[in-house]
């Protein structure tokens, strides 16, 4: 008889896993998660109540940057909309989640907004 296929030997009969080898299956897994949220879900949340926080001290006369770039003082502040003066005389409505940075005061220059010409 030709022997291509070799004989299978029967293995031992596998001990029932313990208890604590389940925890040490799922603890890589446990550790992802924790690393996940100390690494990006917990600064991302601080930002967010920054940013909330910021959004909520806003008043009139404020220098601030808004999403697209531009650099103004704020004449008017609502919860939703609020005016910036990008220009003596320039008066823009912006969404107020839109203001991303509130700048030093006189940081933009006297000579550039709020004096007339």
């Amino acid at each position: 008889m030709i022997h291509i296929i070799s004989n299978a030997w029967a293995a031992a009969p596998a001990a029932p896993p313990s208890e604590a080898a389940g925890l040490f299956q799922f603890l890589p897994l446990i550790l992802i998660v924790v690393l996940m949220y100390f690494l990006i879900m917990r600064p991302q949340n601080k930002r967010a109540r920054e940013q909330r926080a910021m959004l909520a001290a806003l008043t009139p006369g404020d220098e601030v940057v808004v999403a697209g770039g531009m650099l103004g003082r704020l004449t008017e502040v609502n919860p939703q909309y609020s005016k910036v003066e990008v220009a003596p005389g320039v008066v823009v409505q912006i969404q107020t989640s839109s203001v991303q940075l509130v700048l030093p005061k006189d940081t933009i220059g006297k000579d550039t907004i709020g004096k007339k010409r």
